[in-house]
């Protein structure tokens, strides 16, 4: 029987998600492979065991916590005297490369992507970068950084120039028009994202997204619909079929991620037409190995309403992870249970 341990919390905005995702984890591993341990990181960046009873494990829901915690001394014997990780940490200090560089170090096999694809998928200007230059299409954007002289901004070749807010405003507005999408460069599960509709939303935005990072990507809006797809495996990958987001809010923001429960996810998905599906699934594969993505990821695109031109939004190397999140739902709508979903992950990391 493998000892695997399940790695969950940590210090970035998406500390609650990952304790869903981790505790839902320890509670579906095949108890007759392998032994779970639970692993807390808390806010701080402090490691614990968690104690409780696996069999008798609560399905944490959003901002609970666990308890029953015995405080790791030394993280990296510890780490040592298990089989096989599964790192469900999300944002930074998460699924941006750093456990996957202190995994390496350990020198123990860990489920998902290693420590280029990670921290790739993670910044979405270097995401955009690789795959323009695989020739997938996104939507039209640019980047700002926060510096101690002002507000730069970043063009598609990387060159830098000064600005003014005022000046900012009226250049996203030249280049994108409204509506704009204003993201965080690094950050996942929609935290920080805005919508700004005109120059006043604009400038709220911007100051809310450099709260979460000093680097922001400004995105013009597609008008279509959400869809989504499960990536899993290496050489022979398998995917799954396409997804929708039925969103009730303005966009598919943190709110209807999260907490809106008239969100809807729809799998499978009929309504697209064999060619659509298609071409979904071979510009998924690609966006996967373009980033060099081991095991597990999902790839989320808009479908232009007017034309259905696909536009890849952006890959998750390390997608929620529960019984009811869309990674899983797209797998078990072909075959492939959670259980067995979670036993191939771990399969894969100890062949890597």
């Amino acid at each position: 029987m493998l000892t695997v341990g399940v790695i969950f919390g940590g210090k970035s905005n998406e500390h609650s998600i990952s304790i869903m995702s981790g505790c839902s984890i320890v509670k579906n591993l095949n108890r007759l492979k392998y032994e779970p341990v639970p692993i807390y990181i808390d806010k701080q960046g402090e490691w614990y065991e968690v104690l409780d009873d696996i069999q008798k494990m609560p399905n944490y829901k959003l901002g609970e916590e666990p308890i029953s915690l015995k405080h790791i001394e030394n993280v990296i014997n510890y780490l040592k005297n298990l089989d096989c990780v599964f790192p469900v940490l999300r944002g930074k200090c998460g699924d941006d490369g750093s456990i996957q560089g202190l995994l390496n170090f350990v020198d123990i096999p860990y489920v998902g992507c290693n420590i280029l694809s990670s921290s790739v998928a993670m910044d979405k200007l270097y995401m955009k970068t690789i795959l323009a230059g695989a020739g997938v299409m996104q939507t039209k954007y640019f980047c700002i950084k926060n510096t101690k002289n002002g507000i730069v901004t970043i063009d598609n070749q990387f060159n830098e120039k000064e600005v003014g807010m005022d000046e900012l405003l009226e250049l996203v507005y030249d280049k994108l028009k409204y509506p704009v999408f204003v993201k965080p460069a690094n950050s996942g599960a929609s935290i920080g994202v805005n919508k700004a509709t005109n120059s006043s939303e604009l400038r709220k935005s911007i100051e809310s997204a450099f709260f979460y990072d000093d680097k922001i990507i400004l995105e013009k809006e597609i008008k279509g619909r959400e869809i989504e797809m499960a990536l899993l495996g290496d050489e022979n990958l398998i995917t799954s079929y396409p997804g929708e987001i039925d969103v009730k809010d303005d966009f598919y923001n943190y709110n209807s991620k999260y907490q809106n429960p008239a969100t809807k996810t729809m799998v499978p998905l009929n309504m697209l037409g064999t060619n659509l599906e298609d071409e979904l699934r071979e510009i998924a594969i690609k966006v996967f190995k373009a980033i060099g993505a081991k095991g597990i990821a999902r790839v989320d695109f808009f479908i232009e309403e007017k034309t259905n031109v696909v536009y890849v939004n952006e890959i998750n190397t390390m997608p929620d992870i529960t019984e009811d999140s869309m990674y899983i739902k797209l797998l078990d709508a072909i075959g492939i249970e959670y259980t067995e979903v979670l036993d191939r992950l771990i399969r894969y990391a100890i062949e890597k």
